[in-house]
């Protein structure tokens, strides 16, 4: 693999990684209502789902996607569902009061564990990071490259999209952002559960 290659790869992932998504969504609400330190657990997560798909495209899923479409259009059913259940539950609670004076008294109650596994299993609940992989990312990957060079690769995916998600989750855990969601909670919640919504319904009918 040549260096252009090389680079060529790292920055398409890059732009993929910001563009916004459910993850990135996800990673902004959490640390406004939760601080930067759950923000970066749910960073964690949303890297290994990431990554967990870089090696399923590695060992062949996105071949298995073309023999068997069908099978595709089962995850993109299964990972809506899942995407528009987030998105009821954050437009069902919007309206729930929040009393948060200070960084020092941000709610706790989600541990790490479970904010790394809501990471993980919103990156697995969207094929489209599947194609992604198997396609465009791939495509630009020549076949002769070496597995030790393919690792490097699975590794700088998850450093993108993990640092990425954190660096979101240091910009929405600023007082003044949270100050600003905290008068706005209600809309902000309901704005971006009905975006995550939208989002669900748009991985189904494309």
């Amino acid at each position: 693999m040549t260096l252009a290659a090389f680079v060529a790869i790292y920055f398409v992932h890059l732009a993929a990684a910001v563009s916004p998504g459910p993850a990135v969504l996800l990673a902004a609400r959490t640390s406004m209502r939760e601080g930067m330190r759950n923000g970066t657990y749910l960073s964690l997560g949303i890297g290994i789902g990431t990554t967990m798909w870089v090696l399923c495209s590695l060992f062949g899923l996105t071949t298995l996607f073309k023999i068997a479409p069908n099978l595709l259009i089962g995850f993109k059913i299964i990972g809506a569902a899942y995407l528009f259940y987030i998105a009821y539950k954050m437009w069902k609670h919007a309206a729930d009061p929040m009393h948060i004076q200070s960084s020092s008294r941000l709610p706790k109650s989600s541990s790490p564990l479970k904010l790394i596994r809501l990471g993980i299993t919103t990156q697995l609940a969207n094929p489209k990071t599947a194609l992604f992989f198997g396609t465009v990312f791939f495509t630009l990957m020549p076949a002769t490259t070496p597995v030790w060079l393919q690792a490097l690769l699975v590794v700088i995916v998850f450093i993108n999209e993990c640092g990425w998600c954190i660096v979101i989750s240091r910009i929405f855990s600023l007082e003044t952002t949270r100050g600003t969601y905290l008068k706005l909670k209600k809309l902000i919640d309901r704005v971006c559960g009905g975006f995550l919504a939208v989002l669900s319904a748009k991985l189904v009918l494309t």
